[in-house]
């Protein structure tokens, strides 16, 4: 059995799952595509709507079969909440899911940090990844309700907070909580404000919202700008928990404006903030801003999805960089070695999964026991590792400018080289080159 944490994640075997969530709660389902929209009510699964294709709702057994899913259904969020509605989850036992194969054979458990003020919690989805079908643990939690959740993924919610007759049981959105402001109001002003700046629009994303609106609920709650909350859970392991993979992110936490208008007002009058907004490499945003004691808080996310090519050429624009960096000082280009560049990805994603920012892993392997493992067979090895940076060229320039890390990069001896990338890790982004001779 795994014991999963925020954002790890799990191939499932083929056929059907069951996931459970004991104690006080409800168990319901949201039936998406890949842009993280349901195409219908129908595709909200809960105790007044309790089935849908491939998902079954039964008593506090969910249970889901991936190949029976109606056409172009790629991911099934699960969701947990309170069975006594509008209840905060921090006054209950700590929500726990677990997920059994057919039989009975436990396949995961996951308990997520445990939700104060929220009232509705993402547990974990089903997504398909090729050909198969994976389990990602969430705990991305909410400060008003289901209603918030259904909207957020598509579903029809009447404006007075009621359900439609899909949906009888939402009931009305937390108080804590402010409306969202107008979309499409706030994405006319960045659009215009990115055409102005010669940068191509973004779209809003639902996975992005949904990871907005719980960041600006968290600062909300602690009264301060962060990027991390007091929960644990930083502003990028709520985008990743969201399912939105990124090749690069952005974002804006702000407290004080009062209207669309005033926020972007801010970002423009900011040099930083005005970069991000008008960064032509972003394709998608998510833009939410909640009611806290006496002040407005404001959490925009700004990024582009990860593509199958893009890890590719990322850790091939970083190795360009890094060479680039010896010939300057006369030394002979590094080669890509496959290996180093599978354990240097795995390391990446290792940190990104277990939270932990270190060359020795928590296991106690180093990075010379990484390359052997990954079938390196180099009689010198090298590392260099680091989070947050948004760009190639930011990472490289930061290792440039700090003399360990330089050393390594032109270090005389080493003739080949892998670099790994991996976001959605409590700093953002983590990345790692891993050097052979």
């Amino acid at each position: 059995m795994s014991e999963l944490v925020p954002g790890g994640n799990m191939p499932l075997p083929g056929g059907a799952v069951t996931v459970r969530v004991p104690g006080p709660f409800d168990v319901s389902a949201l039936v998406t595509d890949d842009g993280g929209k349901v195409r219908g009510d129908a595709d909200f699964v809960f105790y007044n709507q309790p089935s849908a294709p491939g998902v079954r709702l039964d008593g506090d057994a969910l249970t889901v079969d991936p190949p029976s899913l109606r056409p172009g259904a790629t991911r099934v969020t699960v969701v947990a909440s309170p069975a006594e509605p509008g209840t905060p989850l921090g006054r209950l036992p700590a929500p726990t899911l677990h997920v059994t194969a057919p039989g009975g054979r436990s396949l995961a458990r996951f308990a997520p940090p445990h939700p104060q003020q929220e009232t509705v919690l993402l547990l974990a989805e089903i997504y398909r990844r090729g050909d198969g079908w994976k389990l990602r643990a969430l705990g991305q939690g909410y400060a008003d309700g289901l209603a918030g959740i259904a909207r957020d993924f598509g579903v029809d919610v009447a404006d007075d907070g009621a359900a439609t007759a899909a949906s009888p049981a939402l009931g009305a959105p937390s108080p804590h909580l402010a409306p969202s402001p107008d979309p499409d109001g706030l994405l006319g002003l960045v659009n215009s404000a990115r055409a102005a700046a010669g940068s191509p629009p973004v779209s809003l994303d639902a996975r992005l919202a949904t990871a907005a609106r719980a960041h600006a609920a968290a600062m909300a709650g602690a009264g301060r700008l962060g990027v991390e909350g007091r929960d644990g859970v930083s502003v990028y392991q709520r985008i990743t928990a969201a399912g939105y993979t990124y090749v690069t992110v952005g974002e804006h936490l702000v407290s004080g404006p009062r209207t669309p208008a005033e926020f972007v007002d801010y970002c423009l009058g900011d040099e930083p903030a005005r970069r991000t907004l008008r960064d032509p490499g972003f394709t998608h945003a998510g833009l939410a801003w909640v009611d806290g004691t006496g002040d407005t808080y404001w959490t925009a996310l700004w990024a582009r999805p990860l593509t199958p090519g893009d890890l590719a050429r990322t850790a091939a624009e970083v190795a360009d960089l890094t060479n680039r960096e010896r010939g300057r000082a006369g030394l002979r280009p590094l080669a890509a070695d496959p290996h180093l560049t599978a354990a240097a990805q795995a390391h990446s994603a290792d940190m990104v999964a277990r939270a932990f920012y270190s060359h020795t892993s928590p296991e106690g392997s180093q990075p010379w026991d990484r390359a052997a493992a990954a079938g390196a067979r180099r009689r010198s090895i090298g590392e260099n590792i680091a989070c947050g940076q948004r760009s190639p060229a930011e990472v490289v320039d930061g290792w440039m400018n700090s003399p360990g890390h330089r050393a390594n990069i032109l270090k005389a001896d080493f003739t080949h080289i892998g670099i790994g990338f991996e976001g959605g890790g409590r700093q953002g982004t983590y990345w790692t080159q891993l050097f052979g001779a």
